[in-house]
């Protein structure tokens, strides 16, 4: 069949996918409804630069290469329009190498809908069937704002008992996860990668179809609905989003036209050994330009929130986790990737000016510096990042018998002299909960009442410590094994009064979190953080004062990691009254043995300021605050 006459890009098209400032790639790439010469069908266009021919195939042509060629536009760019085709086709591209092999079929990389996996065949959709999700609450992403975030896999958080333990759809999420997520006080909820992606194990960080939402759950339409669920919750909606490389799926990008298109050519820049991928390559135009239209694209058109970046170490470093001659410096001879660090700050910079109130989110797990600083001031642009220092020496702190837990004093201490050095979230994600590293109840020592009390006084530090806050789903309950991403959460613990207690505890300290100004409105800056006791190693006691910006928005936090009670323990407080025990993660209500303050204490004054004398519980933590 002849294509029409009409152009489908535009020159003004070519040339700005040319110089990579199309940031609307995805109008102009992969299929789209269109009419004809008064027929109605769908464009098809794809960058497919080294390729001797190309042709779609689908549903509309019994998947034949002969039917639909498509012409060569630009530097690259294929194009045709099939008329008759419509809403619901399935269709991929047949391309012939410069060398006149045959490829494998493939799949568009712009498509905004793809089969359920195993199929792999991407279909075309009716934007004007998406509807645009209502916006989250005004200034739920600020720096001064409570942020709690509750990381969800959504095909594991809860399976159907009607399917035989099969996922949830979309729609049957939203009718569920939101009200969950605003019951429980999370500010914010996590998605991992919803892009569409072949293999489960993955979790969705080996994503083929970077436009498109995953079909296992329903349609685009159905994913537009849920992301509006969760903002007439007043929840905030973060995707985690994989700019840092791609699986070899034979119908995904890899070699897209016979060459390493995507990717580097060469394995030592284009090949990620640890997870058996292929890396982008950054130095590409037409690759950043891919990026970053993607990035924006989830903004646009499904109104999320901000997106956390995978795995950004890996794009940093050209010798992330290679052999000392598996790698290639860069110009300078140094180990940075340039290439990357230049698309980390576009895109960042990109995303600010267009959602200025939308943050990235960078899983940065090195000492790289200014990540969440701004390009300007020689940043790479974040909003936040993860604090995986905090993480790892806090919970390798936490597994130590607390007999021992004097001689590790510094693995607490050590957190707070970097603590403003970034923006940061404190994340306790799923990549500490597989591979054997048990789950967070699993890795607290003692015995059962004592490894409850142990997590119960560890969340209630996360809490209290600068920095916003991330939770994976199944650990607000004490899921006492790995998560399994093929199983629903073990949701019968709860039927077990330590676990619930563990959820009413979580369910209370996100709304004190919420609810103090101390405990958030300064979280960023060292203004809002003053140390009171650092030297307990003995008792293994930690205290500070967490400031808000009001005079008398104060908060004491005060910690015993050990079993023993201790008694008239004496602590300054800054101004005199009475102050109110707010929390204490000994309480009955939560499993704890009661042991406290009896709602609160009085100040005593001494000759240089105000103290408050306590009775600190057994592995437990105390929140006071000024009554008045």
């Amino acid at each position: 069949m002849n294509q029409p006459a009409a152009q489908i890009l535009s020159d003004y098209d070519l040339y700005l996918l040319g110089e990579g400032n199309q940031l609307r790639l995805y109008d102009k790439l992969g299929a789209h409804l269109a009419t004809r010469e008064g027929t109605e069908g769908v464009a098809f266009v794809v960058f497919a630069p080294n390729a001797q021919r190309v042709s779609v195939v689908g549903d509309f042509n019994a998947w034949d290469g002969n039917r639909h060629p498509m012409q060569v536009r630009g530097q690259g760019y294929w194009e045709t329009f099939v008329p008759g085709t419509k809403p619901g086709d399935r269709y991929k591209f047949e391309i012939v190498d410069r060398f006149g092999h045959l490829l494998p079929l493939k799949s568009d990389p712009v498509a905004f809908a793809a089969e359920v996996r195993p199929l792999t065949a991407s279909v075309v959709v009716d934007p004007s069937t998406i509807p645009h999700p209502s916006p989250a609450p005004a200034d739920i992403n600020s720096f001064n704002k409570p942020i709690s975030i509750y990381e969800v896999h959504l095909g594991s958080w809860r399976r159907s008992v009607e399917r035989d333990g099969g996922w949830l759809t979309y729609r049957e999420l939203a009718e569920q996860l939101p009200a969950y997520v605003r019951d429980m006080g999370f500010t914010h909820v996590e998605l991992l990668p919803v892009s569409e992606h072949p293999f489960d194990g993955s979790w969705g960080y080996q994503p083929t179809g970077l436009f498109a939402p995953t079909s296992r759950f329903g349609s685009p339409a159905d994913f537009a609905h849920l992301v509006d669920a969760f903002h007439k919750a007043g929840i905030g909606v973060l995707l985690d989003w994989v700019p840092g490389h791609f699986p070899d799926d034979p119908h995904g990008l890899a070699r897209f036209d016979g060459t390493g298109l995507y990717e580097h050519e060469d394995p030592r820049q284009g090949r990620h050994l640890d997870w058996g991928t292929l890396i982008y390559n950054y130095g590409r135009t037409e690759v950043t330009n891919f990026l970053l239209s993607n990035a924006l694209f989830w903004f646009d058109r499904y109104g999320i929130d901000g997106l956390r970046v995978d795995a950004v170490a890996s794009m940093l470093y050209l010798d992330y986790s290679r052999p000392a001659n598996g790698w290639i410096p860069n110009k300078h001879g140094g180990r940075e990737n340039i290439d990357a660090i230049d698309f980390l700050r576009r895109t960042n910079t990109e995303v600010f000016r267009h959602y200025p109130h939308a943050p990235t989110v960078a899983e940065e797990s090195t000492a790289w510096p200014q990540v969440s600083r701004p390009v300007d001031w020689g940043g790479l642009g974040f909003g936040y990042k993860w604090n995986m220092g905090w993480m790892n020496d806090t919970l390798d702190y936490m597994s130590k018998d607390p007999i021992h837990r004097r001689y590790h004093h510094g693995k607490i201490l050590f957190g707070l002299h970097y603590a403003f050095s970034e923006n940061f979230i404190l994340p306790l994600s799923h990549d500490e909960v597989v591979h054997g590293k048990r789950s967070i109840l699993g890795r607290m020592p003692g015995d059962q009442w004592q490894r409850f009390a142990n997590l119960r006084a560890y969340y209630a530090f996360m809490f209290a410590h600068p920095g916003k806050k991330l939770m994976f789903m199944g650990s607000e309950f004490g899921q006492d094994t790995e998560w399994n991403h093929d199983i629903s959460l073990p949701w019968h613990l709860l039927e077990k009064p330590e676990h619930t207690g563990i959820q009413r505890m979580i369910r209370d300290l996100n709304h004190l979190y919420r609810d103090t100004p101390a405990l958030h409105g300064l979280d960023c800056q060292p203004e809002g953080f003053e140390w009171l006791v650092t030297d307990d190693a003995d008792n293994s006691v930690f205290a500070w004062l967490r400031k808000g910006r009001e005079p008398g928005s104060r908060a004491v936090f005060i910690v015993n990691f050990t079993p023993q009670v201790l008694h008239d323990y004496r602590l300054r407080v800054p101004f005199a009254g009475r102050w109110r025990e707010a929390f204490n993660s000994d309480s009955a209500v939560y499993g704890g043995s009661n042991v406290g303050n009896a709602g609160g204490v009085s100040t005593i004054a001494t000759p240089d300021s105000q103290e408050i004398r306590i009775v600190l519980p057994p592995l437990a933590a105390l929140i006071f605050v000024p009554e008045s």
